[in-house]
């Protein structure tokens, strides 16, 4: 078995060539923020990923959280991690400082996050949805709600959850029954909601849900939806959890993966109500859950980038010490190990380039969300704005896929012993199959991006993006002729693709619909080709400073090279899906299927 090393090299070549880190700490509140801060928080997480997260793993993978008379053990090591988790400070990376919080931007705290998920993304899902709960309380939470709920959840005292599906409901919120029926300060809640990661656990002293349900009088759909804060227990005046409130965990699903993390299904009021307090307006509730889930999309994204590498670490170790075979051509001699094989080293490096790609897209968006929250020009925040919600989309989906398909490569790379559990490959696979369905499936994200983002806006803001991938293909010359040559084509192609959306949507939407999910794989392909031609530029210059890591900056052309020559050619075949696809997939009829 292979151990967990955090790949802090390429991690802060991203944060501070690609995503740009002086840029983050020319903003207010981020002034602080520097190279040797970052370095030493990254460190920092590394050493607690590798040294007390990444020993859990399988741990919690054979053991599983266990469900007794409504109470859910978590697996052995588990609550004594988290507790050192919340005494290092961790959980207030990201949090608001007159709360407790650290205050660090998401170009710090998200790369974190990573490292957390490599080592053990199931227990990261808890400390991520409280950082998604208190996203949601900072802008719509009331002062009174912030002062009660806000500490204890950023210094991880308390967790949080969200509460959007029920069994009808599914992705379709429109259908949520969950009913809030007025009593004095507060609401009685009461129903059935499914799905609810670490709904309910014995590491933290309160569980804080963040509910959607209906009022008496609320008008039908998504428009009639309110969010409230309901508590495990009802805070006492001095802050402590006091009453247990009228929410249980009635069972927890039995899942491919992620078996350390409860999925919960939680039953609110079946002793007359739980107690929930109102979120901001009533009927708004969807509008307030959807801050939440942007944030919490982005960070399922970079679980995509972290169990993606750390499948990509598994196997390449596997590669490196399995004794199998001759080199080619050779009938006598030694056996080598398969690293060896030609076509082992094409799958290693279809991982290792795309896992980059990954990363460098996904930590971009951070840095673009920072500056939405923090540019002090008005027009530059909502320019920034406008990006990041055209790319969150695009990170959620095209980095999950792509871990997927990464995950099965390392068990394709183990050979036989790769379905085998002991060896450790496949769970990578398994937990990795549920990112692509978390916060919203694939489509729903496809849809989201050629609809709202692209469609409705006529393309402006994919169109600006275009442009930039434009200007660094161009400067792509020399030695680098040939990534730009390639990446010239792919946004040829990206771009033919996006106008046929903005030509269709109006007059076609269901065609457009039809192929969003390709459309959504091109804009990731080809964003991920733009960020290596933008590594592989930066890498050629820093080579030739003195002192530089010659071998390492090699290493990150030829990974951009590699990267050209054997995923941006995908482009061209996404681009006649889009604009050419359409008619057959709604050809059939329902009774031809």
């Amino acid at each position: 078995m292979s151990s967990y090393v955090a790949p802090l090299k390429d991690m802060l070549f991203v944060i501070n060539e690609l995503a740009g880190l002086d840029d983050i700490s020319k903003l207010p509140g981020c002034e602080e923020v520097n190279a040797e801060l970052v370095e030493a928080v990254l460190g920092e997480a590394a050493k607690f990923a590798q040294e007390v997260l990444e020993p859990l793993n399988r741990v919690g993978d054979k053991e599983g959280s266990k469900l007794a008379n409504h109470v859910v053990t978590s697996p052995a090591g588990f609550k004594a991690a988290y507790q050192q988790f919340r005494e290092a400070g961790w959980n207030g990376l990201g949090g608001m400082t007159e709360y407790g919080g650290q205050g660090l931007p998401h170009l710090v705290s998200n790369p974190v996050q990573e490292m957390w998920n490599s080592s053990n993304m199931a227990f990261c899902l808890c400390p991520m949805l409280t950082s998604g709960v208190l996203e949601a309380m900072r802008h719509h939470g009331s002062p009174e709600q912030l002062q009660r709920y806000v500490p204890k959840l950023t210094s991880g005292e308390w967790s949080g959850t969200m509460n959007l599906t029920e069994p009808q409901a599914g992705s379709d919120l429109a259908a949520v029954r969950t009913k809030a029926v007025p009593e004095g300060d507060h609401y009685k809640i009461s129903g059935t909601k499914i799905f609810i990661t670490w709904g309910e656990h014995d590491m933290a002293d309160n569980i804080v849900h963040l509910v959607l349900a209906r009022l008496p009088d609320a008008p039908e759909g998504v428009k009639g939806i309110s969010l409230f804060i309901v508590p495990k227990f009802l805070p006492n005046a001095d802050g402590s959890p006091g009453e247990r409130n009228d929410v249980k965990c009635v069972s927890i699903e039995h899942k491919l993966g992620i078996h350390a993390s409860p999925t919960c299904v939680m039953q609110y009021g079946d002793a007359g109500g739980a107690v929930g307090y109102l979120v901001g307006e009533a009927n708004r509730g969807l509008e307030y859950m959807f801050t939440m889930m942007n944030h919490a999309r982005l960070g399922v994204g970079l679980e995509g980038v972290a169990v993606a590498e750390r499948a990509y670490q598994h196997a390449l170790e596997y590669a490196k010490t399995r004794v199998q075979g001759r080199e080619v051509g050779q009938r006598s001699g030694d056996r080598v190990t398969i690293i060896h094989h030609p076509d082992v080293r094409r799958m290693l490096m279809h991982m290792k380039s795309q896992i980059e790609a990954m990363r460098a897209l996904a930590y971009l968006s951070a840095a673009t969300l920072d500056k939405a929250k923090h540019h002090p020009d008005a027009a530059e925040k909502r320019r920034h704005q406008a990006v990041i919600d055209l790319l969150i989309p695009v990170v959620k989906a095209w980095c999950t896929e792509q871990c997927v398909e990464i995950a099965s490569t390392g068990v394709q790379i183990h050979g036989g012993m790769g379905f085998v559990e002991e060896t450790g490959a496949a769970q990578y696979l398994r937990d990795a199959r549920i990112t692509t369905i978390y916060e919203g499936t694939t489509g729903i994200q496809a849809n989201d991006l050629v609809g709202r983002k692209v469609g409705y806006e006529k393309g402006v803001t994919a169109m600006a993006v275009i442009a930039q991938m434009r200007e660094t293909a161009a400067a792509s010359t020399g030695d680098l002729s040939a990534i730009g040559q390639a990446l010239s084509r792919a946004i040829d192609a990206l771009q033919e693709a996006t106008q046929w959306i903005v030509d269709t949507f109006q007059k076609n939407p269901n065609a457009v619909y039809a192929v969003a999910v390709p459309y959504l794989k091109l804009f990731g392909t080809v964003g991920g080709g733009w960020m290596m031609a933008r590594a592989a530029q930066i890498a050629q210059c820093k080579r030739a400073e003195p002192g530089a890591d010659v071998g390492f900056y090699d290493t990150k052309v030829t990974t951009a090279r590699f990267y050209c020559e054997h995923i941006l050619p995908q482009a061209a075949g996404f681009r006649q899906t889009v604009v050419a696809g359409a008619d057959s997939v709604l050809a059939l009829s329902e009774a031809q299927f």
